[in-house]
Formats: structure tokens, C-alpha cells, sequence
């Protein structure tokens, strides 16, 4: 584990051994300024501070900073892949079904309880990822609509006739 105190994106991308391009940093920022971001609006956001950038490029350099660790790729049921910075930590997320809002919600209960399956079937567990499914504030007080898919955990499962 590295014990170098990064003051900024650059030398954080130096630390873990990643080229430095102005495409990574403005992905980077992108990400940090706008928490479960998806890559479409990676490619926005980074086109208007840097100028032209292909859709391809935006999902490379995601891929290099979320396989290195600097930010995390989470994608709920019926959505796209979203990205946030916040790493290193047992977080889950709450996403409304309505209008898709993802925001984070720290882990109920002390450090990481979700890492004790009730049967690990022998796996070595190291991360949890859990998503709260509901109606957020705003689209509460408006009258249910087609909600979003349910997620895979709770759709019924069974042979066909």
C-alpha cells in the first residue's frame, strides 16, 4: 500500500504508477465533481473544459482509474454504469425508482457488517455492494408512475410453464 500524501490529481495519478494526460485529470475531476456520474456525462462535462473527446477515450481512461482504484463503477438494475470517487470504504448507495437518483448511504451497522455472509460458500468476501431501492423525497410526493425495473434480487424466479 502506498503511503504518499497526494495534494493533487496529477501526483495521485504519478503515486499509482498512471500517465499523466489532461484526458485522465478532466475525467478525474469530472467524476469528483459529480458523484455517480455516467460516462455520457463524463464526455460532456470533460468536453466542456477540454475541448473534443471521443466517447472511447472517456470510457478507457474510466476504466484505468476504476481498475487502479481511484474511483469506483457501480450500475443498478436498468441503468447505466455510474461512477463516483468516494473508494475505500464500505458504502452503499439508495436509488429511487422513479427518477433514478443514486445517492450514498453510509453502512448501518459498524465496520463493513455485510462482509458476514450467512454461508460464504467458501469464498474469501472482501467487498459488499448493496443498493436500497425505493422513492426518493422528490418523487414522493408526486403519484407513482412506471417505476424503474425491479432489481434482480427481488424479481421472482421459476420455471416456466
Amino acid at each position: 500500500m502506498l503511503s504518499v500524501v497526494v495534494t493533487d490529481q496529477a501526483s495521485l495519478l504519478r503515486a499509482r504508477g498512471i500517465q499523466v494526460t489532461a484526458q485522465r485529470l478532466a475525467v478525474l475531476r469530472a467524476v469528483g465533481g459529480e458523484p455517480h456520474i455516467t460516462a455520457d456525462r463524463v464526455a460532456d462535462v470533460v468536453r466542456a473544459g477540454i475541448g473534443a473527446i471521443s466517447l472511447q477515450s472517456v470510457y478507457d481512461a474510466l476504466n484505468v482509474l476504476v481498475t487502479e482504484g481511484l474511483i469506483r463503477r457501480i450500475q443498478p438494475a436498468g441503468s447505466p454504469a455510474r461512477f463516483e470517487d468516494r473508494v475505500g470504504d464500505n458504502h452503499h448507495h439508495l436509488i429511487c425508482r422513479i427518477c433514478g437518483r443514486v445517492v450514498d448511504v453510509d453502512c448501518a451497522v459498524g465496520d463493513a457488517p455485510c462482509l458476514a455472509a450467512s454461508d460464504d460458500k467458501g469464498y474469501q468476501i472482501d467487498e459488499a455492494e448493496i443498493a436500497y431501492w425505493g422513492r426518493c423525497p422528490a418523487c414522493q410526493s408526486q403519484p407513482p408512475a412506471s417505476p424503474r425495473p425491479t432489481p434482480p434480487q427481488t424479481r421472482r424466479r421459476g420455471k416456466r410453464p
